[in-house]
């Protein structure tokens, strides 16, 4: 994720700013105020608590703040990250947003402030409240606004500059070249954006083939846990002897064992723009893990791509394959075999599915046809992927 905190004064040109990022970078937008306005019109539970305290003279308390921000980016999960305006305003605040976006398996890449003389934030706010006709920004007011902001974010930077998090931007001049003094800024210092694709389908769909010709194509690296089984079986080690009983039925492995090839396979790799995984994971529990071993070095699943094809088709591919002496595996060489292969996809990877689906990371390809022509299908849906991320 791409999360950032824009910072500057009242007449700083935040608003303005904010919109173009969000625009470029397809983020969800977190402004405190907005939100809370947003939830007291709803009338949601949160929304009322608000109000009851606003209305009471009282200041909305962080605990409350956060519980809206964090409700906020769960129900937007398409975004590319977070624009975060006019939070954290304290230094107790940027804690409890560390802590936040820990919990959310994310953190804050950078905190980007735009500076502004004061002679020119008053010039901007005086003309501002003249064209909305607010009586109360007179020039001592805007001046207490501006003292006030100085004092209280002053520790804030301080916090996000020990962290190297901290960028200030010169505030004055063209609304496009601010900008893409900013974007020079957001490129040179956000981590570096994977794609991790997961393929799973029936067996006998192509996950293998359509693989590898997708990850030669966009540059990715190939991780079929089946692949790397053969070889260790292949190769007589340990763990080749005790997958091979469940490799010649074609049932799931134990977990610790793909899980040791898989991050293996990662850590050979450093420098890969991302993974295709196939046959990995095969049930929720391997989800999980995927998820565990991916989040070790800063990486999550981009999307899961499910290959369609009806039971009949996938059962008459597996029987070819199965008199093909050099594409034959043991587990394709008798349909009593071939049918527990997919029952077991059927009772135990399409719940895995249905946890992709549920974080909106899940497409659809049909898988009937030529190779050609299921490779073009996965590639537009992999391009998607690709601008989602980039």
């Amino acid at each position: 994720m791409l999360n950032i905190a824009l910072f500057g004064p009242p007449g700083a040109g935040k608003g303005t700013q904010s919109e173009k990022l969000l625009h470029k970078y397809n983020l969800t937008y977190i402004s405190t105020g907005d939100i809370l306005r947003s939830e007291i019109k709803d009338k949601t539970d949160l929304g009322l608590k608000a109000k009851d305290i606003i209305e009471s003279g009282g200041l909305v308390p962080d605990e409350l703040v956060v519980e809206i921000i964090e409700k906020k980016i769960r129900t937007n999960q398409d975004s590319r990250g977070i624009l975060f305006d006019g939070f954290p305003r304290t230094v107790v605040q940027s804690y409890i947003l560390d802590g936040l976006l820990l919990k959310l398996n994310t953190s804050l890449d950078m905190m980007i402030s735009l500076d502004v003389p004061e002679d020119e934030l008053i010039k901007r706010l005086l003309l501002r409240a003249k064209g909305s006709n607010r009586s109360d920004d007179t020039l001592d007011v805007i001046k207490v606004r501006l003292r006030e902001y100085e004092e209280k974010t002053t520790p804030v930077a301080d916090y996000y500059q020990d962290q190297n998090k901290y960028h200030k931007i010169d505030g004055v001049g063209g609304l496009d070249e601010i900008f893409d003094t900013i974007v020079n800024h957001v490129e040179e210092n956000k981590s570096k954006e994977y794609t991790n694709i997961v393929l799973l389908g029936k067996p006998g769909v192509g996950k293998g083939t359509q693989g590898q010709l997708l990850a030669k194509k966009h540059n990715l690296v190939y991780i079929s846990t089946g692949k790397l089984l053969r070889r260790e079986i292949v190769n007589g080690t340990e763990i080749g002897r005790i997958a091979a009983p469940y490799m010649e039925k074609g049932e799931i492995v134990p977990d610790e064992i793909p899980i040791k090839l898989i991050a293996d396979q990662i850590k050979e790799n450093p420098n890969a723009n991302g993974f295709i995984f196939k046959g990995f994971p095969r049930t929720v529990i391997q989800a999980y893990i995927l998820d565990g071993l991916l989040q070790r070095v800063n990486m999550r699943v981009s999307n899961m791509i499910e290959l369609k094809l009806s039971t009949l088709k996938a059962i008459k591919r597996l029987s070819d394959r199965g008199k093909n002496k050099k594409l034959a595996r043991p587990y394709d060489l008798s349909t009593e075999l071939i049918v527990n292969r997919l029952e077991q996809y059927r009772t135990k990877t399409v719940p895995a599915i249905t946890f992709y689906q549920k974080q909106n990371k899940y497409s659809r390809i049909n898988a009937d046809g030529t190779e050609e022509e299921v490779f073009n299908r996965l590639s537009e849906e992999v391009e998607k992927t690709l601008k989602k991320n980039f």
